[in-house]
């Protein structure tokens, strides 16, 4: 059975999921956008956590598209999952690494045992990847995964993205 999906405008810092996505940059170490609303939000145990993970088996960082968890910190989610989005290229395709993203999430969620997720649009803020393409790999990506997630949620800021995934929903619905 796949899970239900739910497309809401929201801070994903503030949701009560069992794992929030965290669009990280390849350092682990926090930075901009959601990432470091993340960090801020969630506390140093989650930088710490990071930190042990550059120390150990990431010491050169989270490649693109692989996912790790942490804790949560001081958000209401109980797990960080944090993958590393491609930058958008005009002359490469790298849709497979967003859509790596998506399902390696999924995969490590499931190694959590979650069952409600919360996504960002990953690689839509610096990364500049086109909003209505993201909608389109992560809403196929997450529909085709096999996971026991029950309910994903697209946690969105603005009008573009909360048009962009529902136009894309709908039409997958």
């Amino acid at each position: 059975m796949s899970p239900s999906i739910r497309i809401v405008e929201a801070d994903i810092t503030t949701l009560d999921v069992d794992v929030v996505v965290n669009a990280a940059n390849s350092s682990l170490l926090g930075g901009g956008g959601v990432d470091g609303a993340i960090h801020r939000k969630g506390g140093p145990a989650i930088l710490a956590e990071c930190r042990k993970l550059r120390a150990g088996h990431y010491g050169r960082g989270l490649r693109t598209g692989q996912a790790v968890a942490t804790t949560a910190g001081n958000l209401p989610a109980k797990w960080v999952v944090h993958t590393v989005g491609p930058v958008w290229s005009a002359t490469e395709d790298r849709s497979a690494l967003l859509a790596d993203c998506h399902r390696n999430s999924l995969k490590v969620a499931d190694e959590l045992e979650a069952k409600t997720v919360a996504f960002p649009a990953i690689s839509t803020g610096i990364y500049r990847w086109p909003m209505a393409s993201a909608a389109e790999i992560a809403l196929a990506t997450v529909r085709a995964a096999e996971t026991d997630v029950e309910e994903i949620v697209f946690a969105l800021r603005g009008e573009e993205a909360m048009d962009a995934f529902r136009a894309r929903h709908n039409s997958l619905a």
